[in-house]
């Protein structure tokens, strides 16, 4: 990003959006796979597979779960905070701020360009709403959450901490150094989500590192561990909402959130022989004209 980039104004805002039925959320991750199609077809750039596999998270997230206030970032209330620390999905991240509210929908027009707010891993310097830290050296995110978790305890804040992580960075140790200072320091408020797909660039994470047994790892870690099934809005909601009924927490929470990679488009899902592998690539215009015909249009309309 280019150091003379001036920090995101405030009257650029949009629309601040809350959703309360599970057909509203559906419709909305169905909007937020179509965002994700048309900007990386625009940009020619990005990753896919793991941005349209997270999307009925990131909404049920930002619709429904997280207490937030988009047009007070930062503004030192009781919010909750949110760390994507596999930053290559930025994509669907973007979607969910500009339709719930943090920045115009028009960014989305701008993914990866020279000077654009929205670069191809999420960026702080140009104070992006929404945005805590730069990330997508995968690993580090979660080091920070349990800073920022600390951080709000020490504060008196009520606020939860949520660090979204992938299966496959979970091959790195320092997520793992990061885990057990979270036991030890008894964070309660901190929720990690993994996405759960057994996908990563070079192949299936089983193959290429395996992470198995994963729940008992995390649970001899301290952590406390929940599974769901991450592309059912309904179950997922109901999995965090159970956690959090329990305001006295003294041990961090891991949610194994399985997901299909690609999902929504059938041509995109997964990662099989005879298909391209999707972690990392873009979709070509008439691979997005067939997937936005998937799709369908939403009452939301595109950016």
């Amino acid at each position: 990003m280019a150091k003379h980039l001036k920090p995101y104004p405030p009257e650029k805002r949009g629309t601040y959006l809350q959703l309360s039925t599970i057909d509203e959320l559906k419709e909305m991750a169905r909007q937020v796979r179509r965002d994700v199609i048309r900007m990386l077809v625009k940009s020619s750039s990005g990753h896919t597979g793991g941005s349209l596999g997270m999307a009925d998270i990131f909404t049920a997230l930002y619709f429904r779960v997280l207490q937030h206030h988009p047009h007070r970032f930062r503004d030192g209330s009781d919010q909750d905070m949110l760390f994507l620390s596999n930053g290559h999905i930025a994509p669907v991240w973007y979607s969910v701020l500009a339709r719930s509210g943090y920045f115009s929908l028009n960014e989305l027009n701008y993914l990866r360009e020279v000077d654009s707010y929205l670069q191809g891993h999420p960026t702080c310097e140009a104070s992006l709403p929404g945005i805590h830290i730069a990330s997508g050296s995968l690993g580090q995110g979660l080091s920070a959450a349990v800073g920022a978790a600390l951080g709000l305890r020490m504060d008196g804040k009520r606020g939860d901490v949520f660090c979204l992580m992938g299966d496959g960075e979970c091959q790195e140790g320092q997520i793992w150094e990061a885990a057990m200072s979270a036991a030890h320091f008894k964070l309660g408020n901190l929720i990690g989500i993994i996405d759960y797909n057994n996908q990563q660039i070079d192949g299936e994470v089983s193959d290429v590192m395996d992470v198995e047994p994963f729940a008992d790892k995390w649970r001899a870690f301290g952590w406390d561990v929940l599974t769901c099934d991450g592309n059912d809005i309904e179950h997922f909601i109901d999995t965090l909402e159970y956690l959090r009924k329990d305001q006295g927490r003294k041990r961090p929470v891991v949610v194994l959130a399985t997901t299909v990679m690609g999902k929504g488009v059938p041509f995109f899902e997964g990662t099989m022989p005879d298909r391209s592998n999707w972690h990392g690539k873009a979709p070509s215009k008439v691979d997005g004209d067939k997937a936005l015909a998937i799709l369908g249009v939403t009452v939301f309309g595109d950016f």
